[in-house]
């Protein structure tokens, strides 16, 4: 039985990539190694990943740089965005703001979900970029526009505090629900406060289990101070329990 290794690797297809993605870690790092060696931009930005994670391979973050910018050359949008992850966070190369926003904002301007968030994310803190608020939101809205999860929680945000647009809660409660069912941890979090806001105690309770789940260590902190703090008493014992 010929193994897929074994194969003419430019016959590997994305479909076949991304597919593997989700099985057994090492069998996968073999076939998009193989992948990107022979040249393939998918391969080369999935193997990039797989080096950054550590999964099925040892974590090494300048081979995930150097891959990921094989693949950005190549025209990969999803590359070019982590390319600009690299340079924002300093994984395998030195930390260069500057770098990073321009690669978020290519990526975003060519269409790119996570391009148009990581780049409206840079206006709204200023980073690489003049702060610009109006169009941070106008970027969000765009990525929301595609089912971003995690641009679709931050439109609720500028909804909430007024910020750009009329305050609109109905609307945030609009944009925290559909983040929240998206899987955004930080949607699941704000659905959660306006359902304990709104009385819906034992339904907020639940989102903020879904939240604890998947949240990264230091949001789960902020989440437990702000539970703490609560006057209702339910939120305060799920604090302890998180």
């Amino acid at each position: 039985m010929t193994s897929k290794t074994e194969r003419d690797p430019l016959s590997i297809t994305a479909a076949e990539m991304r597919a593997v993605m989700a099985g057994p870690p090492e069998p996968a790092a073999e076939l998009l190694r193989a992948g990107a060696h022979a040249g393939l931009p998918e391969a080369q930005a999935l193997y990039g990943q797989i080096l950054l994670d550590g999964r099925g391979v040892d974590t090494s973050p300048v081979e995930a740089f150097h891959w990921f910018r094989q693949a950005a050359s190549s025209g990969h949008l999803m590359a070019i965005n982590m390319v600009g992850r690299c340079y924002e966070k300093g994984w395998g190369v030195a930390a260069d703001r500057d770098a990073a926003t321009r690669c978020y904002q290519i990526a975003a301007e060519d269409g790119l979900d996570w391009g148009m968030y990581n780049y409206a994310g840079a206006l709204g803190l200023g980073a690489g970029v003049p702060k610009d608020d109006a169009a941070a939101l106008a970027w969000f809205q765009k990525a929301a526009a595609l089912g971003h999860a995690k641009s679709i929680n931050f439109v609720g945000s500028f909804f909430e505090e007024g910020r750009c647009v009329p305050q609109d809660m109905n609307k945030a409660a609009e944009c925290y629900r559909d983040a929240a069912e998206r899987g955004d941890f930080r949607g699941q979090f704000n659905h959660a406060r306006m359902l304990a806001q709104a009385g819906q105690v034992r339904d907020a309770l639940v989102w903020l289990a879904a939240c604890n789940e998947t949240c990264t260590p230091p949001f789960r902190a902020r989440m437990k101070a702000q539970l703490e703090a609560s006057p209702i008493t339910e939120l305060r014992e799920a604090a302890a329990r998180f």
